[in-house]
């Protein structure tokens, strides 16, 4: 009997050391590992915001007492704001709304901007400003000629087609007003000048006749005539 009985003992203990084995993996799931809040971090300082917030997600169904969800909550708030107003400076308007609207949806399930303390309300001020900055450029007329988002445009004038060449500088004088462009004449010949800055200045004058036209000529002898058109960058 004694045999039988101590392979009796060993099947057993065999048998609940599996079932403690096999029980391990639920247990350690049901509370965030440390390298998940690790990645998270890792997301929002690589600007991968999209996979962050899936991240928190995760971490929120998981551990929804955790104190680290408002912090890292906040800081995607935060980033998604920053995206929205870096893109907004490059001129795209659709991206700088999905981010600002991912900022405010963000901000306020976050106790520590939902407060009445000063770094709230600067939170709150600068999500304002953003706010206003994107509605400014969604009611921004869509420029003809240039591009917003680069330093300059360079426009070959039509100055051999008279008819095409005041079309032209209607559609110049707009993009000059709309985005507060500098501009700059490259002629090859001086006589040039005089006479491009007077159908420019009327032009601009007919749309917003207290607006502060900047223009100036330069001599490129080798070129035909041209204009660089620089908008303001805000």
């Amino acid at each position: 009997m004694k045999p039988f009985a101590s392979r009796y003992l060993l099947v057993a203990a065999f048998s609940l050391f599996l079932a403690a084995c096999s029980s391990a993996p639920v247990d350690q799931a049901a509370v965030p590992q440390a390298d998940a809040w690790q990645q998270l971090q890792q997301s929002i300082a690589s600007n991968e915001l999209a996979t962050a917030e899936d991240q928190l997600a995760a971490l929120q169904a998981q551990a929804p007492d955790d104190a680290r969800l408002e912090q890292y909550q906040r800081q995607l708030a935060e980033a998604y704001l920053q995206r929205s107003q870096i893109v907004l400076q490059k001129g795209d308007v659709n991206a700088a709304a999905t981010a600002l609207a991912r900022a405010r949806a963000l901000m306020p399930q976050a106790p520590a901007v939902t407060g009445g303390d000063a770094v709230t309300q600067a939170r709150k001020a600068e999500l304002e400003k953003a706010e206003a900055a994107l509605k400014a450029a969604e009611a921004k007329p869509k420029a003809r000629i240039i591009d917003p988002t680069a330093p300059s445009t360079v426009v070959a004038l039509k100055t051999t087609d008279s008819r095409a060449m005041r079309r032209q500088l209607d559609d110049i004088a707009a993009d000059v007003v709309n985005y507060q462009c500098e501009v700059v004449f490259q002629v090859p010949r001086t006589e040039d000048a005089p006479w491009l800055k007077t159908l420019l200045e009327k032009r601009v004058r007919k749309i917003d006749s207290r607006f502060q036209l900047k223009q100036k000529h330069e001599i490129q002898r080798s070129l035909p005539a041209q204009v660089v058109l620089v908008p303001h960058q805000q």
